[in-house]
């Protein structure tokens, strides 16, 4: 094939592609999707920790508000655990 007929099919090829693009780049994007899937499948961690549901939290948070509006019920100031445990990453909690 010489140089002069490869420029001659040029347009022709990029017609047939025009006219076909969602046929040729779909499997295409569906290949790429699969594939970056799995690798964010294999690669990251998908532990989400627990948590209490938001109307349970928002209770406890109304009760502490009560129990700060009262002066006469105060909690002792005591060593409850340690300061630098308490955001520890769910990767580095002892079990």
């Amino acid at each position: 094939m010489s140089i002069l007929t490869f420029f001659q099919m040029w347009p022709i090829l990029m017609q047939f592609l025009r006219t076909n693009a969602p046929y040729i780049t779909l499997p295409i994007a569906a290949v790429v999707g699969i594939i970056g899937y799995n690798l964010e499948g294999l690669l990251s961690d998908r532990y989400t920790p627990y948590n209490k549901p938001v109307q349970d939290q928002r209770l406890e948070r109304l009760a502490e508000e009560e129990n700060l509006k009262d002066p006469t019920n105060v909690k002792k100031l005591k060593y409850q655990e340690n300061v630098l445990g308490k955001n520890i990453p769910p990767s580095l909690e002892k079990h």
